[in-house]
């Protein structure tokens, strides 16, 4: 299992009229803590990018707990529990301080800039496959 924790801070623009950070905007956070467990296995989406490989999403799903308010600090655990061929699953649980406010997951295909789906990068792999061991 893999894991990556970011820390956020709710801005105004992200709530609605209630003071409660709208549905839609945990999905953007969901992306921060995608991008940075990346980044932290020596992947940073850019490179990956240069490289020729995308990584669209195919699915996601949120589960709503409690609500996130203006200048809540926010963190964003991010988690692989398996390991990856063509798709990888990212699973997130959403906090405020210890409480869990959402749960997610996203899953993304290895396309190459043809739009065709292909295995996960060897390096990728070989790079992921020391966290499962």
């Amino acid at each position: 299992m893999i894991t990556s924790e970011s820390t956020i801070v709710v801005r105004y623009s992200e709530t609605d009229m209630m003071g409660i950070v709208y549905h839609a905007n945990y999905l953007p956070w969901l992306e921060i803590g995608r991008i940075q467990l990346l980044k932290e296995r020596g992947f940073p989406y850019k490179e990956l990018e240069a490289q020729g490989l995308l990584l669209p999403v195919i699915e996601i799903n949120m589960k709503y707990r409690r609500p996130a308010t203006y200048d809540d600090t926010i963190t964003i655990k991010t988690i692989i529990k398996d390991k990856p061929f063509v798709k990888i699953r990212l699973e997130y649980e959403v906090l405020k301080g210890e409480e869990l406010i959402a749960t997610g997951y996203s899953v993304h295909v290895f396309m190459n800039k043809q739009a065709q789906p292909i295995k996960a990068p060897r390096r990728f792999l070989e790079a992921l496959n020391h966290a499962f061991h």
